[in-house]
């Protein structure tokens, strides 16, 4: 099932996408509890979901409008966004690291405040960067609570997958030595305004039962910048997910991103340790991101998530 977050008279309403067109999943339903936002359906487990599958079946055309004829939003506001860095191998290998790259996952956080959704744009604010990047990336949306959980048991405790675009401020981010020792600053470096485009929708665990068989690509003003599996993961969702929650308790309606492949606009910038040999079909970066640019989150199995940048 793909479920989204519409706006409609200034609103925001829960949906459920039925080929073109969406489904507003209160307004079938009678107003069903259950329907009130993306946690409440997140909260409610399978059985919502099975409630949600009935209503989208039996669903009049008054409850439904087309999928061209709404603005979405984030499909879901995050209580918490838990996020991983340096954990594709191609991107370990286009930039300068730090000791700990590759060796356990890089654990930073973003919050709610960071969300932006579908054609929202992201703000290149020059007092906080110049380097202003952008980072295709899996997101997972916890639907089961837990601590502790063991790699074996953690895709069970997953509602869905969504597209994200992890935005960087790359001279807050990484920091090198005269020396050449390189540390990341992963605090304003990462969270700030507009540095967490979400949607367009999430599409739930039953219809993605290999997170680790997606494909990933970034586009910049229709440049292809980024091209990968997430199978080039060094720690799976399965592995991160047991890792966060050595940390928190995972609750539903909690985020996990998952980290970005090579291609970022880092790989092109040898001040900060980029070192991106593109391969064949994919463009390097000639600069960062600046306003006017449009950037295009793809995961293929999901589906394109595009902000513009001001």
């Amino acid at each position: 099932m793909r479920i989204c977050t519409f706006l409609k008279d200034g609103a925001a309403r829960l949906g459920g996408v039925d080929g073109d067109t969406i489904v507003d999943l209160a307004q079938a339903s009678g107003d069903a509890p259950e329907f009130a936002n993306a946690h409440t359906l997140i909260q409610g487990g399978a059985a919502a979901l099975t409630k949600a599958a009935n209503v989208m079946s039996d669903a009049q055309d008054a409850a439904r409008h087309a999928l061209t004829s709404v603005q979405l939003a984030a499909p879901v506001m995050p209580s918490t966004v838990l996020c991983s860095g340096s954990n594709y191998h191609a991107h370990n290998a286009e930039k300068a690291n730090t000791p700990i790259s590759g060796k356990e996952p890089e654990f930073f956080l973003k919050t709610a405040d960071c969300v932006v959704g579908p054609d929202q744009a992201v703000v290149c604010d020059i007092a906080l960067t110049e380097k202003l990047d952008a980072e295709t990336e899996l997101a997972i949306v916890i639907g089961k609570p837990g601590r502790h959980i063991p790699v074996t048991d953690a895709l069970s405790h997953v509602f869905g997958y969504t597209v994200s675009n992890d935005i960087t401020a790359r001279d807050r981010q990484v920091r090198r030595s005269p020396e050449g020792f390189t540390w990341y600053e992963l605090g304003r470096g990462k969270a700030f305004d507009t540095s967490l485009p979400l949607g367009p929708v999430i599409v739930t665990a039953d219809e993605i039962p290999d997170p680790q068989a997606l494909t990933l690509r970034t586009r910049i003003n229709g440049e292809l910048r980024q091209q990968s599996s997430t199978g080039d993961m060094i720690w799976t969702c399965a592995e991160l997910i047991h890792h966060f929650s050595i940390s928190f308790t995972l609750k539903p309606g909690m985020v996990i991103l998952t980290g970005t492949p090579a291609g970022t606009c880092w790989s092109a910038d040898t001040d900060l340790g980029g070192n991106f040999t593109p391969a064949p079909g994919l463009i390097a970066a000639t600069r960062y991101c600046l306003p006017g640019d449009v950037i295009d989150s793809e995961i293929a199995e999901i589906g394109v998530l595009r902000n513009p940048v001001i």
